[in-house]
């Protein structure tokens, strides 16, 4: 791994795709009427910590209630739906870009979301410690930012997630070493990799050096479920997305997802979420078929 400076040096601030928000620094009017409180698929990485109150996000058509003390993260091409800000709300937020991640020092496991939840609950002693580094975040991105260097800036994005991703595993009986887990990532990885190639479990085993049964356990211990049937429910909420935010016919999301039949295309998605696509575009307000 290299060292922290050397991978901070020479980085201009204006290729760093960091922003932050708080009441102290809100989205600008504008573009809150735009942009903002529309749904959209994330390019970023989003971070809310709430500090005081509660709200309501929608996250690939899943509503997730964050409350006091507790931190909501989401993934790029997740689906995301603002929720509407009531006045005692009091957050931090902060966005970044795989390309700003790749520019820090270390890999925090907790962005591929490994143990499937994306809200973080603090001690006492962590929710100061996270706060006071998105304050200092707060002030070097929206009030000191012309003069403050990239390095400080990277310095405390890597601090803030270090923390984060202490605080996701810290009540797993699993470490950021183990074996089966950093496994378990790859797999993820590879379903998000080739997700439309839709390739065989036998041919995921292999690139993984891992037998079939050896997969499956490993998938089962961390999703609860099969490698198969965990790829196929991936392909499901993608089916979702792109039926509910994108112009595409049924057939062509068929053809897009990898399935040569849009008729078992449909079949499969009635059969894993329980409605059947017209169902599920006529619940969305969709006149698309």
């Amino acid at each position: 791994m290299q060292g922290t400076n050397e991978k901070y040096e020479n980085v201009p601030n204006d290729e760093l795709k960091i922003k932050i928000n708080s009441n102290d620094n809100p989205y600008p009017a504008s573009d809150i009427q735009q942009k903002f409180l529309q749904p959209r698929r994330l390019t970023s990485y989003f971070i809310v910590l709430i500090d005081c109150g509660s709200v309501t996000y929608k996250l690939d058509l899943q509503d997730i209630t964050v409350t006091s003390g507790q931190l909501l993260f989401a993934m790029p091409n997740q689906i995301f739906e603002p929720p509407t800000i009531t006045g005692n709300l009091k957050y931090f937020k902060v966005l970044f870009d795989e390309n700003t991640l790749s520019l820090l020092p270390q890999y925090f496991p907790f962005l591929v979301n490994p143990l499937h939840t994306q809200i973080i609950n603090f001690d006492a002693h962590t929710r100061g410690r996270v706060r006071k580094v998105f304050e200092i975040i707060n002030q070097i991105l929206s009030i000191d930012k012309h003069s403050t260097d990239s390095e400080i800036k990277l310095a405390y994005l890597s601090l803030l997630l270090s923390e984060l991703n202490s605080a996701y595993f810290k009540y797993e009986p699993v470490t950021v070493v183990n074996t089966n887990l950093l496994k378990f990532i790859e797999f993820k990885l590879m379903v998000e990799t080739h997700l439309v190639e839709q390739p065989s479990i036998h041919t995921i085993a292999e690139k993984l050096a891992l037998s079939t049964n050896s997969l499956y356990r490993l998938v089962k211990e961390y999703s609860g479920t099969s490698p198969k049937d965990f790829f196929t429910n991936r392909l499901m909420i993608e089916a979702q997305r792109k039926l509910r935010y994108s112009n595409l016919s049924v057939k062509e999301v068929a053809y897009e997802l990898g399935f040569n039949d849009p008729d078992y295309f449909s079949r499969l998605f009635k059969k894993c979420t329980g409605k059947s696509v017209s169902a599920f575009l006529a619940r969305q307000d969709s006149s698309r078929s």
